[in-house]
C-alpha cells in the first residue's frame, strides 16, 4: 500500500449524462481511481495529483497538523473513514516521529500509505489462499486466519479508541504521546484482551506498514516529496548509473518511478 491541466475547452455537458466534462475530471484526480487494484490506482492518481494546479480544499483529518504536514490533508481516502485514518495518522506518527533526523510519519503520508494499500490487493489478501479449513500455524507461516487485513484493521482501529476511551477517557488521536505510546505497547505486549484479532499481530503489521510507508516509492502514496529516503541519502529509481558508475562517489538526487512514466 498513491501520492500526489485539468483544462478543457468548455463546460457544455457531455451525452452520457448531464456532468460537465471537467467535473469528471477533477473527481479522478481526486479520488485517484483507475484499472485494478491500490498499487495501480494510487499511482496514477499520485502521478494526475502531481500535475495538478487546482486543489480540493478539504478539513484536516487529524486536530492542528504541523504546517509541513498540512498539504497531505486534501487528499482523498480510499478505504479508512475521517476517524480511522485520525487513529492511524496518530499511532504511525509515535511509532515513526519527525525528530532531528528529518520528518515523521505525519509528514511523509504514511497513513495515506496504508489507506491505498488496504483498498487494493493488500487488504483483501489477494494473493494469498483464503479458504478454510483453518489451522494455527507455525511462526514461520505467517499470518493463518479467515479475516483479511482491511478487516483486522477495521476491528484493531476500534479497539485502540474503545481501550483508550476506558483508560483515559479520550479518543486516541487526542492522547498526550505519552499515552498514546502506551496505549500501543499496550497492544504490542498482548496486555489488551481481545478474542478477534491479536493485539501484538496487529501492531507488527502497523509498524511494518509504518516503515514501509515511511521509504516506498513515493507513487504509492508514501515517501511524500521522497523525504524518507533523502534522510537515509537513497537515490531512489535511477533509469541507469552509467554517467557515475567508474567515477569518484557521487551524490545522486532522488528519483520517484513517477518521474520516468510518460504523462499524456
Amino acid at each position: 500500500m498513491a501520492n500526489d491541466n485539468n483544462k478543457t475547452n468548455n463546460n457544455k455537458p457531455t451525452k452520457q449524462g448531464n456532468v460537465p466534462e471537467p467535473s469528471r475530471r477533477k473527481f479522478l484526480v481526486n479520488t485517484g481511481y483507475a484499472i485494478g487494484g491500490v498499487v495501480v490506482g494510487g499511482a496514477l492518481g499520485s502521478l494526475i495529483r502531481g500535475k495538478t494546479k487546482t486543489t480540493v480544499p478539504a478539513k484536516p483529518a487529524t486536530p492542528a497538523p504541523t504546517p509541513a504536514a498540512a498539504a497531505n490533508f486534501n487528499r482523498a481516502l480510499m478505504f479508512f473513514t475521517s476517524e480511522q485514518f485520525a487513529i492511524v495518522d496518530a499511532a504511525t506518527e509515535r511509532i515513526f516521529p519527525a525528530d532531528s533526523n528529518g520528518a515523521g510519519a505525519r509528514e511523509l503520508g504514511v497513513a495515506f500509505f496504508i489507506d491505498h494499500q488496504l483498498a487494493g490487493d493488500y487488504g483483501f489478501n489477494g494473493r494469498e489462499y483464503m479458504s478454510p479449513p483453518f489451522y494455527t500455524g507455525e511462526k514461520v507461516q505467517g499470518y493463518q486466519g479467515r479475516l483479511k487485513r482491511r478487516e483486522m484493521y477495521e476491528i484493531a482501529l476500534r479497539e485502540v479508541q474503545n481501550y483508550s476511551q476506558v483508560k483515559y477517557k479520550e479518543n486516541f488521536p487526542q492522547l498526550t504521546g505519552e499515552q498514546q505510546n502506551a496505549v500501543l505497547k499496550a497492544f504490542e505486549s498482548d496486555e489488551v484482551k481481545l478474542t478477534t484479532i491479536s493485539p501484538s499481530g496487529f501492531f507488527k503489521m502497523l509498524r511494518g506498514n509504518t516503515i514501509e510507508g515511511a521509504y516506498s516509492d513515493p507513487l504509492y502514496g508514501g515517501n511524500a516529496n521522497m523525504l524518507g529516503w533523502k534522510m537515509r541519502n537513497y537515490p531512489g529509481n535511477q533509469m541507469s548509473y552509467t554517467a557515475v558508475v567508474d567515477k569518484d562517489f557521487t551524490k545522486i538526487a532522488a528519483s520517484s518511478l513517477q518521474e520516468h512514466m510518460a504523462t499524456h
